[in-house]
C-alpha cells in the first residue's frame, strides 16, 4: 500500500516540478525555475522509494 502512495506523491511533486520550471523560464524567474527542479527532483526520489517498497513486498 505505501508503494502505490509514494509513487503517487512523486508522479504529483514530479508534474508540480515541471509546472514551477516552465513558470519559471516563462517570466524569466531562476528562482521559481530552482523551485521546479528541486521538486522534480522530491518527486523522482519519491517514485525510487515506492519502487524499493515494493521490490521488498515481492521478495
Amino acid at each position: 500500500m505505501g508503494e502505490m502512495i509514494d509513487k503517487a506523491k512523486g508522479y504529483a511533486n514530479e508534474a508540480a516540478g515541471k509546472t514551477k520550471r516552465a513558470v519559471g523560464d516563462a517570466l524569466d524567474r531562476p528562482d521559481i525555475r530552482a523551485e521546479g527542479d528541486a521538486q522534480e527532483a522530491k518527486g523522482d526520489l519519491q517514485k525510487a522509494k515506492g519502487e524499493v517498497k515494493g521490490a521488498i513486498n515481492r521478495v
